[in-house]
């Protein structure tokens, strides 16, 4: 194996400078992933490549990591200990900058399912390239107590069934670090149904409740009220508080003093349908979690769809945040007007020619409120045909989330796969962004079909697009992944042959 030793971050790039890397030889076990890591800000802090060595105990399987920064230059790497029901990691930056490793995958092969537990996550301190198991606490009743190893699901659910029976209800909480300092824990009691006497709990350092923080008390099938939170600093915590009434649906902005708990404003939220408010802090496309908040300084924007009664979604919704005066703003557009200049012949719900609807792929947040929402029309499979996607579609709106600018970005049409669009970065300090797709094209010439690689940026609101051949050798797939600013990663691999090879491109943008 070839041997790596720890250079910090900082000095690594003062000494050598890499734009190339095989992953396959940077460890002897088998690779089993690689992903980017970013630190607090988004910032491209390096890569975590994976590798597995097999089952070392009757709970255990061990593996290495090695870390490269964004020059792919390898800085560390280490083997460790990690669960057998592990079968794979993917790593990111927590807020004390420490690279966290979560399992991503479950191994079923390794242990009978009645004893399946959920594997711990592994935390990487980078500065002494050391690796622990995460520290987890379960809080009940004002005491806290360490869990080091989690129990089956046999177990759990066994557990479970008996308190429930006591009881009539499940004593549900979950605790953790904040980047504030201290500690928060949600507590709630769940009866299946329903639930009620939730809490929201403020720790210190050492464990002592601060404040705490109720809702909820008295909640039942009818009449409830919930609360997401949205976004917390050193000052405040944000969150939308749902009150239901059977049919009556009402919501405010709840700001908490994040020193004392105090209610700081419990202000309406309006002008958006229930459904719309209820589920703008999550959005997701086709299983895929798509980042729909952006926080600045003086503001939280947060964009969902924008929703009927019947949960058809006819549009685009965007909720913004005033941090100074807890005020927001509720802005939509929808399909129909605000789309049709642009998309001749699109109905109310999104749909386009031949059944083809638009299904989001990812969304751009300026520091100016403004937003960018980048679509594709997709068809979904049925029993007779495979689903397929087509264009692309960018829209740029202005700062009261007006529709300023519409793009269609026409592309082959996929069958089956939905990975056409490939990632995105933000520029020039969060002002502009940059994004890619590729789509298997003909040749005008040759006729012949193949990859091409689209950059398409939006600086000070204008676009531009750069093409770039995708060339592949016989029995290779070539792969464009994150890379530094100014340059993209093609990740060129054949699992056959064990090759595993990433190089940095630089771009012309």
């Amino acid at each position: 194996m070839k041997k790596i030793y720890l250079l910090l971050f900082g000095l690594v790039q003062a000494f050598a400078y890499s734009q190339t890397q095989d992953l396959a030889s940077l460890a002897s076990g088998e690779y089993i992933g690689m992903n980017a890591l970013f630190d607090d800000k988004d910032n491209l802090y390096g890569y975590i490549s994976l590798y597995s060595y097999g089952k070392s105990g009757e709970k255990t399987k061990k593996f290495e990591y090695v870390i490269l920064d964004k020059n792919l230059n390898p800085v560390a790497n280490k083997e460790f200990e990690g669960d057998i029901t592990a079968a794979s990691y993917l790593g990111y930056v927590d807020f004390k900058g420490q690279i966290i490793l979560r399992p991503s995958q479950l191994d079923y092969s390794q242990i009978k399912l009645r004893d399946i537990f959920t594997p711990v996550s592994m935390v990487i301190d980078p500065k002494t390239n050391t690796i622990k198991r995460k520290v987890y606490y379960d809080y009940q009743n004002g005491a806290f107590k360490e869990i080091n190893q989690p129990k089956n699901w046999k177990e759990q659910r066994k557990e479970n069934r008996e308190e429930k029976k006591e009881k009539g209800y499940n004593y549900v909480s979950a605790v953790g670090e904040i980047k504030e300092g201290g500690l928060i824990a949600i507590e709630y009691n769940d009866y299946g149904k329903y639930v009620n006497n939730n809490a929201i709990i403020k720790f210190d350092d050492d464990k002592k409740e601060i404040w705490r923080y109720q809702y909820n008390t008295n909640g039942d099938k009818k009449v409830f009220s919930d609360l997401s939170i949205l976004d917390k600093d050193e000052k405040h915590l944000y969150g939308i508080l749902r009150k239901v009434n059977g049919d009556d649906k009402t919501f405010t902005l709840l700001v908490l003093d994040m020193k004392t708990g105090k209610e700081l404003s419990n202000n309406p939220i309006t002008g958006l349908s229930p459904e719309t408010i209820y589920n703008i802090d999550v959005f997701n496309s086709g299983g895929m979690r798509i980042d729909n908040d952006k926080t600045f300084d003086d503001k939280i924007i947060f964009t969902g769809r924008n929703y009927s009664s019947t949960m058809n979604p006819f549009g685009y919704a965007r909720l913004m945040i005033n941090k100074s005066d807890f005020s927001t703003d509720t802005k939509a557009i929808n399909y129909k007007p605000d789309f049709l200049k642009y998309i001749p012949g699109i109905n109310v719900h999104g749909y386009v020619e031949a059944g083809y609807s638009l299904q989001t792929k990812d969304m751009y947040f300026m520091s100016d409120g403004s937003v960018g929402i980048l679509a594709e029309k997709y068809k979904p499979s049925t029993d007779y045909t495979a689903s397929k996607t087509t264009d692309l579609v960018y829209v740029s709106t202005d700062k009261d989330f007006k529709i300023k600018e519409l793009k269609v970005f026409e592309k082959e049409k996929t069958k089956w796969a939905n990975n056409d669009y490939l990632f995105s970065q933000y520029l020039n300090n969060g002002k502009d962004v940059v994004f890619f797709y590729r789509d298997y094209q003909k040749d005008q010439v040759t006729k012949e079909k193949k990859w091409n690689l689209f950059i398409n940026t939006v600086i000070d609101g204008t676009f531009k697009q750069e093409i770039i051949p995708i060339s592949e050798k016989d029995n290779y797939i070539v792969t464009p992944y994150v890379g530094k600013e100014g340059y993209i990663l093609l990740r060129e691999f054949n699992e056959k042959e064990k090759f595993n090879k990433i190089r940095l491109e630089r771009l012309n943008y």
